[in-house]
């Protein structure tokens, strides 16, 4: 299936939903970007480059402009639910796209493969003044998944260089508003031991899954606390997510897990995080595994470029009757592989992030023009 009205975010929106791109299954999706792309001139002329990895697709302007920033959106969603293809609605008096990645995050690729395919023709056509700024855009593979499988993971490993820039901005659905950086995340499992007996002589064995009780009374009194991050709210939150254990009704457990996620605000380290979580389980007598241990990333709203952004960001959102609000991500996004490579990132997108992955997922009309208007006024020369 081909991308047609490739400069009209709406039209992109609508078609790229009705491609599915479940992870694992992002290739035809991705064969279309690709195809919009080159349409619009990247690979044509040295000054517009378009490179290519498994499902991953990235496009590079070479103008030699002091700046570059970076667009970057991933391809895949979760699996559908019956709203495949999409459609338009009107909820409550608001236009709205309806469908499986409508938020999550199709809509915020589609705001930026506009812009693209319009600075392409742009440049391609003589205009080498088109731009602010050299862009660079991603579309990746695999976010929905793994970690391991992330694709702009992967880029990051093979082509570190691809990532290379002055600014991120990352089509992450924020309701088209402004998120800086995002909270880090670490999962740890932890193993408890204890003595196997019969139920009716309990006291022969040790209970594995009483040995938990303190460690979840430690957990549940944490609370959410906020730290401020570079004038940014991070709230941090810890929680017991999975409790395991046991084998019968009347068998005292000889083994127990418990798995444990933190959500930690970017001024700390991961290892840092990671320590402290180890020192609530000491006494125990538990062994620790870790899960999963991603860094965080500090808001990335304090450069001249992204002061740049936010200026345009609010005079966009100002002509549109919206006050532009500017917060902390916080949750976990790939804002922070931008930043483990010292580039400053913000997410920004169209669409209610509490509506992803939702079978009714829908964004609003106007955040996705909102969200293509912004990228435009900002990075192509009026």
């Amino acid at each position: 299936m081909q991308l047609t009205d490739a400069t009209d975010a709406l039209s992109l929106t609508r078609q790229m939903i009705d491609i599915p791109s479940v992870s694992g299954e992002e290739g035809p999706l991705a064969d279309a970007v690709e195809a919009a792309l080159r349409g619009a001139g990247f690979g044509s002329v040295d000054t517009l480059e378009i490179l290519r990895d498994g499902d991953a697709v990235c496009a590079r302007t070479h103008l030699g402009l002091p700046q570059r920033v970076v667009l970057a959106g991933h391809l895949d969603t979760v699996p559908i639910a019956e709203n495949v293809p999409g459609r338009l609605e009107v909820r409550d008096g608001v236009e709205v796209v309806w469908g499986r990645g409508s938020v999550d995050m199709l809509g915020g690729c589609a705001a930026a493969l506009a812009l693209a395919c319009e600075a392409g023709a742009v440049i391609r056509g003589g205009a080498r003044e088109a731009l602010t700024a050299d862009v660079t855009w991603i579309f990746y593979d695999h976010e929905e998944v793994a970690s391991h499988l992330n694709g702009l993971g992967r880029i990051q490993r093979l082509y570190p260089q691809w990532l290379a820039g002055d600014l991120a901005l990352l089509g992450e659905p924020t309701a088209a508003h402004v998120e800086g950086g995002c909270n880090g995340t670490l999962r740890v499992i932890a193993h408890f031991p204890g003595r196997a007996a019969h139920s009716a002589r309990a006291w022969m064995g040790v209970n594995a899954i009483h040995a938990m009780a303190p460690v979840i009374e430690r957990i549940a009194s944490f609370g959410n606390p906020i730290e401020v991050v570079d004038g940014l709210e991070f709230r941090e939150s810890l929680s017991v997510v999975r409790v395991e254990g046991g084998i019968a009704n009347n068998v005292i457990p000889e083994a127990a897990s418990m798995t444990v996620n933190y959500r930690f605000a970017p001024s700390k380290r991961a290892d840092d995080a990671l320590e402290w979580v180890r020192g609530l389980f000491e006494g125990t007598g538990a062994t620790i595994e870790v899960d999963d241990l991603c860094e965080g990333a500090r808001p990335g709203a304090d450069s001249p470029v992204a002061e740049r952004f936010l200026s345009v960001a609010r005079r966009v959102a100002d002509e549109a009757g919206v006050h532009l609000a500017l917060s902390a991500k916080v949750g976990w996004t790939d804002v922070a592989r931008f930043t483990q490579v010292g580039v400053p990132a913000m997410n920004f997108g169209p669409g209610d992030p509490l509506l992803a992955h939702t079978r009714d997922e829908h964004a609003p009309v106007s955040d996705i023009v909102r969200v293509h208007e912004t990228l435009r006024a900002f990075l192509l020369a009026q």
